[in-house]
């Protein structure tokens, strides 16, 4: 079962402004990434299952995080399909993300009780999202639709919180127009936990990457009030 309710995930996203993204399929590589991501200052993190047994690892990477890394709330990405949802919860998932919007996923996550936010790339489909009991919605691909779209959805609709995923980066111009536009929070991937990070086991550089991105997102919503 999840660790947190969908309410304490939603103030977790807003409180701290960035999701890193992290997919491997090497568990002991992983437990390193999530303690770096943590000592830097994240207290979320979406696991992309993206590969073959992805609950098993995803499993133990759980186990690994309520045991060792207190407040640190994980959550799997690419979910396509209510089954997954359903076993990934199984697994102690405390929210989904999935690529598209999908009413199945909402249904079974509303369930449970579980945040669950979905790719969405139009008014309609946000709207609709919102009317399923999104709390946040998942700007996806961000780079199609850029910090101009989220501005535009914000200005008829101040209520909607968007996280965009694509399209963003670690540099404090990205971040800002990004925040200026009005995003609750960010999703980042290969842009904050690189290939070379990984390849190199550069857990320290990873550690100091994310608290200086947290750092800066924290400084833009400061001058922005």
């Amino acid at each position: 079962m999840a660790q947190y309710s969908r309410l304490e995930v939603v103030e977790a996203m807003q409180h701290t402004g960035m999701v890193p993204l992290f997919y491997h399929a090497d568990i002991e590589l992983g437990k390193k990434v999530l303690k770096a991501c943590y000592e830097g200052g994240a207290r979320l993190l979406e696991f992309t299952a993206r590969g073959d047994f992805a609950f098993e690892v995803f499993g133990e990477l759980n186990k690994f995080s309520i045991q060792h890394l207190p407040g640190m709330i994980l959550g799997v990405g690419s979910i396509t399909d209510a089954g997954a949802a359903s076993l990934f919860m199984q697994m102690g998932a405390n929210f989904i993300v999935t690529p598209s919007l999908r009413e199945d996923i909402a249904r079974i996550c509303n369930r449970r009780k579980v945040l669950w936010s979905p790719g969405c790339g139009s008014l309609t489909e946000i709207n609709n999202a919102e009317e399923l009991g999104c709390e946040i919605v998942k700007l996806f691909p961000g780079s199609t639709y850029g910090p101009s779209f989220v501005k535009a959805i914000k200005a008829p609709q101040p209520w909607t919180n968007i996280m965009p995923t694509g399209g963003v980066s670690t540099e404090k111009d990205n971040l800002k127009a990004w925040f200026e536009a009005g995003v609750t929070c960010v999703g980042m991937g290969s842009k904050l936990i690189s290939k070379e990070i990984l390849g190199n086991q550069q857990f320290d550089l990873l550690e100091d990457k994310v608290r200086k991105t947290l750092d800066t997102i924290k400084k833009i919503r400061q001058d922005l009030q």
